[in-house]
């Protein structure tokens, strides 16, 4: 067996292949340029080996994952240049007609990574966040990856803006939804500065730390999962943590239970690995 991944991420892509046995075994990474140049060394990379038995395609979106649309596999409204409306599942089903494929978006496939093999490992069910550039959210239950019409956009959900907070919001379509309130370029457009530039101690910590307590808060109550997994750079500010699990504890006020929030609300293992290894995990379930 021989299977390839595939994480298409709005700045790179990465590209893996694994014999299910021996982990990642060959990988590269590419600048997500257009299609008409992305795509072309994406095939390059594959085709050195003789046959793929499946691939597991994540990619950011918003993209269409049902079967039943017109427009099933593709990457739908995204700004990012040349994307829009491309049929990314259908061209490499086009390349590899006899490969069989998942098609998830990057962040399902992060979350299914950290169930099998990451920070959930032995649970059945996790969120996973990443808030970094943006803010996206996969859902894995039941050992299950969650798409129905559509898949989730946790980034964008609707949340109660603090009444200190000024801040319009970065979001074109919600303006201040979650990921127009606490991803990076909000927290850069409201202090001044990008985060890693500010101190452990500055209130912006305690203001992002609450709006992704109220996040975790929604999704305890909507999805009950045994794990709420965070990654992306803007999580990688260790003193969020324990400030996110105070505010989840007062917001959430006692009123459904959780396990320990140590060990509820915690930080990604596989780092920026979950989405690829998610793909691949993906890829060889097909089989």
């Amino acid at each position: 067996m021989l299977v390839g991944g595939i994480e298409a991420g709005g700045t790179k892509f990465v590209c893996a292949v694994t014999d299910g046995k021996n982990g990642i075994q060959e990988r590269i990474s590419m600048p997500t340029e257009t299609p008409e140049q992305t795509m072309p060394r994406l095939f390059e990379y594959f085709d050195q080996f003789d046959h793929l038995d499946a691939i597991g395609l994540a990619s950011f979106g918003p993209i269409d994952v049902n079967p039943k649309s017109k427009t099933y596999g593709a990457i739908m409204d995204t700004p990012k240049a040349g994307w829009e409306h491309y049929d990314i599942l259908g061209a490499m089903k086009a390349h590899y007609p006899d490969t069989q494929f998942a098609f998830t978006t990057d962040v399902n496939a992060a979350a299914y990574g950290e169930l099998k093999m990451g920070a959930a490992d032995g649970l059945d069910s996790c969120v996973y966040l990443t808030v970094g550039t943006g803010i996206g959210g996969g859902v894995v239950e039941h050992g299950q990856i969650l798409q129905g019409y559509s898949h989730p956009e946790i980034g964008h959900m609707l949340i109660r803006q603090q009444p200190e907070d000024s801040y319009e919001g970065t979001c074109p379509y919600h303006r201040n939804c979650l990921e127009g309130l606490a991803a990076g370029p909000a927290i850069e457009r409201r202090w001044g500065k990008k985060g890693h530039l500010l101190p452990a101690d500055h209130q912006a910590w305690q203001m992002e730390a609450d709006y992704l307590a109220q996040a975790c808060v929604n999704i305890a109550l909507m999805l009950s999962p045994e794990r709420i997994v965070f990654g992306g750079g803007v999580s990688k500010q260790a003193q969020l943590f324990p400030m996110i699990r105070e505010s989840f504890k007062r917001q959430m006020a006692g009123y459904v239970q959780t396990p320990d929030l140590d060990d509820y609300i915690v930080h990604v293992a596989l780092g920026d690995d979950a989405g690829i290894t998610g793909a691949l995990l993906l890829a060889a379930d097909q089989l």
